[in-house]
C-alpha cells in the first residue's frame, strides 16, 4: 500500500508547505496532491512542487473539467510528464453545478458523459496514433457547430508521449465509479471506513469487466484526515469542520453528492442535521453535529498508539486489494513519520 499527502487548495494567500512535502518525500511517500476550487489553480502548484522535489509524484485532486478543454489538459499533463520524468498524475472531476455554472459560466448537464468524453479525448491525444477526431455531446473535434468557420482540421499532438498518462477521478456515485474503473487508473472516494472497504466494489467490478481490466490495475485512494495528539476529543474536533463542509456545504440541498454518500453509508440522521445547520449559516453548530463515531471511522486521530492500532484496518484493506493508496491530510511531520513507520 502506498502513501500520499493531500495539501488541498489555498484560501486567502497561496503558499505551499514545501518542507512538509520534502519530509513526506524523504519518508517514502509515493505522491502529493494539490487542488483547486475558485481561487488558486492546481496546475501552477503542481509545477512548483515538481520543480522543488526529486522523487515524489505530484497529482491534482482535482482539476475541474469545465475549466479546460480535454486537449489542453492532455497537453498540460504531457508537458509536466516530460519535465518531471514521469512524476505527474492527472486527477479529474466534474466539480459541482454551483461552481461550474457560477464560476465558469458553463453547463453542468450530463457530467458522466463529459467525464467519458474528456478521458477518451485525452487518451487519443497522448496515444498519438492519428490526428484527433471526436464526435461527442460535449466535445467535437474538429468543431462543426453553426458558428464554425469550417476551417478546423484534425491535428496530431506535436509533443511525443514518453509513457501513458496516469488519470484518477473524483467519483462517489455508482455510475461514475464504474465509469472511472473502466477508463481511469484510480479514483478518490473522498473518505471510506476501512472496516467496510467493499462499499464501492460492486461498481468497480462493473467498470473493470467492460474492458477486462484486473482489479490490481485500479487504485482506490481515500482521503484520510490525521491529527496526532494526547487529547482524543480535541483531535476529533479538528476533523469535524472539514467533514461538515463537505456533508453540509458542498452543494445545494438535494444536490450534494457528499451528503448523499454519507446517507448511503449509514449516517442519514447526522447528514441531514449537518446540512440544515450549514446551509443556515451555522457552521460551528454543523461541525458539532458530526458524530465522533464518523470521525473515528474515516480519520486517524488521537495518541500515537491509537493511530497505529487504527492503521491495522487500513493495512488489512490494502492486503485485501481494496485500497491502494492512503492520501493523508495532515500538517504534522510527526504524524507522517508515525504512519510511514507503521505502513511502509
Amino acid at each position: 500500500m502506498k502513501l500520499g499527502l493531500n495539501i488541498g487548495y489555498a484560501s486567502r494567500k497561496l503558499t505551499l508547505p514545501l518542507e512538509l512535502i520534502r519530509e513526506a518525500e524523504g519518508l517514502g511517500f509515493d505522491s502529493v496532491w494539490t487542488s483547486e476550487a475558485y481561487g488558486s489553480d492546481a496546475v501552477t502548484t503542481s509545477a512548483w512542487i515538481l520543480a522543488n522535489t526529486q522523487k515524489i509524484r505530484v497529482g491534482t485532486a482535482i482539476l475541474q473539467m469545465p475549466a479546460r478543454a480535454p486537449t489542453m489538459t492532455a497537453m498540460t499533463a504531457m508537458s509536466l510528464d516530460h519535465l518531471s520524468g514521469g512524476r505527474f498524475i492527472v486527477g479529474l472531476g466534474p466539480s459541482g453545478p454551483q461552481v461550474v455554472e457560477g464560476w465558469y459560466g458553463a453547463s453542468y448537464a450530463k457530467p458522466l458523459t463529459r467525464l467519458r468524453e474528456y478521458i477518451e479525448i485525452m487518451r487519443k491525444v497522448s496515444a498519438r496514433e492519428a490526428p484527433v477526431t471526436y464526435e461527442g455531446q460535449h466535445y467535437q473535434l474538429p468543431y462543426k457547430g453553426p458558428d464554425s468557420t469550417g476551417l478546423g482540421k484534425p491535428l496530431k499532438c506535436i509533443l511525443h508521449p514518453e509513457r501513458p498518462l496516469k488519470i484518477y477521478t473524483a467519483s462517489l456515485q455508482p455510475k461514475s465509479v464504474a465509469l472511472s474503473a473502466e477508463l481511469a487508473d484510480g479514483f478518490f472516494p473522498i473518505w471510506i471506513d476501512p472496516e467496510k472497504p467493499d462499499v464501492f466494489e460492486e461498481w468497480i467490478a462493473e467498470g473493470l469487466a467492460r474492458v477486462h481490466k484486473p482489479r490490481a490495475d485500479f487504485d482506490m485512494a481515500p482521503f484520510i484526515g490525521v491529527v496526532l495528539g494526547d487529547d482524543l476529543q480535541a483531535c476529533r474536533n479538528l476533523i469535524k469542520p472539514g467533514l461538515a463542509l463537505y456533508i453540509g456545504g458542498m452543494g445545494a440541498r438535494g444536490k450534494n453528492f457528499y451528503n448523499e454518500y454519507a446517507i448511503r453509508t449509514g449516517w442519514a440522521d447526522a447528514a441531514r442535521k449537518i446540512q440544515d445547520l450549514y446551509l443556515d449559516g451555522k457552521k460551528a453548530e454543523a461541525a458539532a453535529e458530526v458524530p465522533d463515531a464518523l470521525v473515528d471511522a474515516v480519520a486517524l486521530v488521537g495518541p500515537a498508539d491509537r493511530i497505529k492500532g487504527r492503521l491495522q484496518a487500513w493495512i488489512a484493506a490494502g492486503k485485501a486489494g481494496k485500497v491502494g493508496t492512503l492520501v493523508l491530510g495532515s500538517g504534522q511531520p510527526e504524524a507522517l513519520r508515525l504512519i510511514a513507520e507503521t505502513v511502509l
